[in-house]
């Protein structure tokens, strides 16, 4: 289950004063309901502020997940992730993962150097820092969401394929969306038109194989994520909006 927080940091958790980022403003903010079959699991937010970081206009963005219920009795989950994404480039310069999934903890800290390709990771738990080999356009795991919500529509025509390489922890790892279709989701609030796009992630380390996420965002210019599900060895979860707030764009439910 705590690998789901972290994939559902880079699909939920794939800018400003950029028109390429001009669908999503300042105060946005998004929350998921996260159930394990019939178990309700969870919770996860996604907050989106305007600031500066070192001198350059940048996103703010925050994504906290928890666990809730019977759920927490037996695995407590408190992520929260942190990134600064560049307004004009669409770039993270600044990531923090700071988790803990049960027994585990993990606190790490990355400054990316897009100009060589390279970033600074910091174990702050260790009080470690390495320099790593990175590669051109990385994202990290909030920023790859901002990528995929600023694609223009002619990117994302059903059929359509767009590949990015994403840090993950300590490790880079390439993923692949591809758009299969158009479907009518049902949430809270209505029923609304969503393109619907599965994610081709590494096999063997949580889902059952390439194709076992399947992510719904709205088929509008806002592109916000209506709900996610994702085939675990053992059972499924699925994430599904439960509220929102600043988004640009009206979403048009029916």
């Amino acid at each position: 289950m705590k690998k789901f927080f972290s994939v559902l940091g880079i699909l939920f958790f794939a800018l400003g004063f950029s028109q390429k980022f001009d669908n999503i403003q300042s105060g946005e903010v998004l929350n998921y309901r996260i159930h394990y079959g019939i178990l309700n699991a969870g919770t996860a937010t996604l907050t989106t502020l305007k600031t500066t970081y070192k001198g350059q206009p940048h996103f703010y963005v925050k994504g906290y997940g928890r666990t809730t219920g019977a759920v927490r009795a037996f695995f407590k989950v408190e992520d929260h992730y942190e990134s600064f994404i560049n307004y004009n480039t669409g770039l993270p310069s600044f990531y923090v993962r700071n988790v803990q999934e049960g027994g585990y903890t993990q606190h790490f800290e990355t400054v990316f150097n897009h100009s060589n390709q390279t970033l600074v990771l910091t174990d702050k738990e260790k009080n470690t820092s390495t320099v790593e080999k990175s590669v051109k356009g990385v994202q990290d795991m909030l920023s790859a969401f901002y990528y995929l919500r600023s694609l223009d529509s002619s990117e994302l025509k059903i059929g359509s394929v767009k590949k990015l390489n994403v840090w993950i922890d300590d490790e880079l790892f390439p993923f692949q969306l591809k758009v299969v279709g158009t479907e009518n989701v049902k949430t809270k609030f209505g029923t609304v038109n969503c393109l619907r796009i599965v994610p081709q992630v590494i096999s063997g380390r949580v889902f059952k194989d390439k194709e076992g996420v399947t992510l719904w965002v709205s088929n509008d210019r806002n592109y916000v994520p209506v709900a996610i599900k994702a085939e675990l060895a053992v059972g499924s979860l699925k994430a599904s909006l439960d509220s929102y707030r600043n988004v640009k764009y009206p979403l048009s439910f029916f």
